[in-house]
Order: C-alpha cells, then structure tokens, then sequence
C-alpha cells in the first residue's frame, strides 16, 4: 500500500427530508484514515478531506453500509477501475445456513466464522414453509434424504447468514467440513461439522457449492429486488428485545454474547441484522429522550454500523433478561455483576455491549419495531 493510495467508491444515501436517493463518490485515503466525498449529480465536493476513525479499512466492501457522519451510506460500486482491481479481485459472498440441529450452537459457528477472517454481512433467522424448503433443495429432489433433510428445515427456524471474503465459498466449505461428521472427525477435527454434526443431515450448517450457486442461494434469503425472502421467525408474544450494539459486532463479539444468552438458557427465537438510518435510532430510542443526558451518544452509536436485533424469551431460565445484562454502566457492572453481559462485553455507557429493554411491558413493542416494522 503506497503513501498515495486512495479507494474510491459510489455510495448511495437516502435523504428523507427530499425524498431522494442521492449519490456520492466516497474516497478512503488508508495512509492517515482520512476520507473525501464528492456530490455526483451536482459535480461539486460535499465534503473536503478529513480525518474519519471510525472508518475501518476493512469495512470498505461492496454491498455494506458505513455511517458518515449520522449519514448511513450504501456501497453499491467502485469508482473507478485501480480500486476494483486492487479490493475487488478476491472478494466473494456466500451463503452460511445454520440448520435447526445447529441454532443452539450458533453463537460457537459465528464466532469460528469471525475468527477465519470472514465478515458476516447479513443475517436473518427465518422459519421456512416446506413449499420454501422444496424450492431452496430443489437440487436435492433426486436424492433419497431429501425427505428427512425437509423435515429437519422445517421442524424448527434456520439462521441464513451472508459472509463476505477472499474465495470465500471455498473457505467457507472448508470451516464446514465434509457433509459427514464421523468423517469430518478424523479429516477435519477443527471444522464446524466435526463439532456440532450428528449425521449426514444433521450437520449443524449449508454452504454453497459454488459462486453461482451462492448467488442463487443469497438471492432466495435476501432479495435484491428489495423483498423480504422468507419469513422471520418472531413470535411476537411473551417476549423481551435485546440489540447488541455496533460497537460489539464490529469487535467480533456477536458469537460470544450470543453464547452467553443460550447458555444462561434463554431463547433466541428470532435474530436479524440492522443498519439504521439516524432517524430509525432516534424513534427507537425516543422514550431515553430527555430522560437520560446520554441520549444522542445511544442514538449515534445505534446508527454507527450494523446491529443485531434479538427476540428473547425466558426459557429455562430464573432470571429477567434484563437483570442478565446488567447495570447501564460496564464498570459499575464489573463491580456488582461480573458474569453479566455488560460486565463481560461493555466498554462504557453508550458502547455497553447490548440494548434490552427496560420495562416488560415495552417488550412487546421494541420487538416489533425491529421484526415487523423495519422489516417490512
């Protein structure tokens, strides 16, 4: 990487007050993490180079969403041929589907995902129909376990999961293992399959074969046209919200915390990743505003980068999930609660690790906002 180098991409940004898409060149300089933008349409600079930290250089991929400034921008394209060439040459996305015979285990998979290199871009927790299940086998409709694999799809929700890396299909069928885990145990002990499998089709995760295959697969989860894919698996009764935070799923920490939910014995009966737009931050979080000073510190970290919104229910546990988090401020919960989730994941009041939410009537509400009105 040259002291001159410099990436240029074309971002997309809803402006809500205009009702317009408005489109941007966005131009990373890596040397001192600094950026520049540039008003396409116009053909005027909207904003002069400066210095951005919260830009990662690894966050700069196509399809991502990054926050400018309270502006949730979308990279949809390079800018031109030196940084297509240079970031676009390796970079494949894939599908990672998480059978019901793994969703106890998924905290364990994401993280072994995350520590491989691999970004997880997307993520939804789905409950398929087994007319949706036949359509997403249909490859399969020859083969004598197509019966039990559609029974075990369907018998309870999946997690369909959208990684983004260098090669990664193959990458990605390599963390799996073989499709077999006796063999992945002795061929592959570290793989994914030699952990949590059973058998042929109990094997905790799908991958993709193939790049195209990947993109007929992410398609069949997460349209582009701007639809919704299957379901969601939200139940929408007798339940509490838990978000964990930008900060944390930038730091690798959603397979760790998400772990310590379901071995606390809670359950995760619906998961979805977010990018909020500003707006979305401040009216999910409106009943903090003028009640807590920190306010417009929660609703910029909200909107900072991608989140993970959980629907939670009790489960087996004796505990309210709001007293498993623990107190607002990580330091104070080290003190009094250590083995609680701020205790063990937050930095300080506005990065501390997870939203849940405060009153048990609210639960309900603060589910729905994120399960059916932002998804829709």
């Amino acid at each position: 990487m040259s002291d001159e180098d410099r990436y240029v991409f074309i971002a997309e940004w809803y402006d809500p007050n205009a009702a317009l898409l408005r489109r941007y060149n966005l131009i990373f300089y890596p040397k001192d993490a600094s950026i520049e933008m540039y008003d396409v349409k116009n053909h005027r600079s909207f904003l002069k180079r400066t210095k951005y930290d919260d830009l990662k250089f690894e966050d700069l991929f196509i399809g991502n969403k990054v926050n400018i400034f309270s502006r949730l921008l979308h990279l949809v394209d390079y800018g031109d041929q030196y940084s297509a060439r240079k970031l676009g040459s390796k970079k494949e996305r894939t599908l990672a589907l998480i059978k019901p015979d793994g969703v106890l285990k998924m905290g364990e998979i994401i993280d072994l995902v995350l520590s491989s290199g691999l970004t997880i871009t997307k993520a939804k927790m789905v409950a398929l129909t087994r007319d949706q299940a036949m359509e997403f086998y249909i490859d399969h409709h020859a083969k004598p376990f197509l019966h039990d694999l559609i029974d075990l799809i369907i018998s309870a929700p999946v997690l369909a999961i959208e990684i983004l890396g260098d090669e990664v299909v193959s990458s990605w069928k390599k963390l799996m293992g073989p499709s077999d885990p006796s063999m992945a145990r002795s061929e592959s002990p570290g793989s994914i399959r030699a952990k949590f499998g059973t058998d042929g089709t109990k094997n905790a995760v799908h991958g993709s074969d193939s790049v195209a295959s990947a993109a007929q697969e992410l398609e069949f989860f997460f349209p582009s046209n701007g639809g919704c894919g299957p379901s969601n698996s939200a139940k929408l009764t007798n339940c509490t919200c838990c978000i964990i935070k930008p900060h944390a799923v930038s730091e690798g920490l959603t397979g760790r915390i998400l772990t310590a939910i379901l071995e606390a014995e809670y359950e995760i009966t619906a998961l979805q990743m977010f990018y909020l737009e500003r707006a979305n931050a401040e009216e999910f979080l409106e009943i903090y505003k003028g009640v807590v000073v920190e306010y417009m510190d929660m609703v910029v970290e909200l909107c900072s980068g991608a989140c993970v919104a959980l629907e939670i229910q009790k489960g087996n546990s004796s505990k309210g999930f709001r007293e498993f988090c623990g107190p607002t401020d990580p330091e104070i919960a080290r003190h009094l609660r250590p083995q609680t989730l701020r205790a063990r994941f937050g930095k300080n009041k506005i990065q501390n690790a997870v939203h849940c939410t405060d009153l048990p009537e609210d639960g309900i509400l603060e589910v729905q906002y994120f399960f059916k009105i932002l998804n829709n």
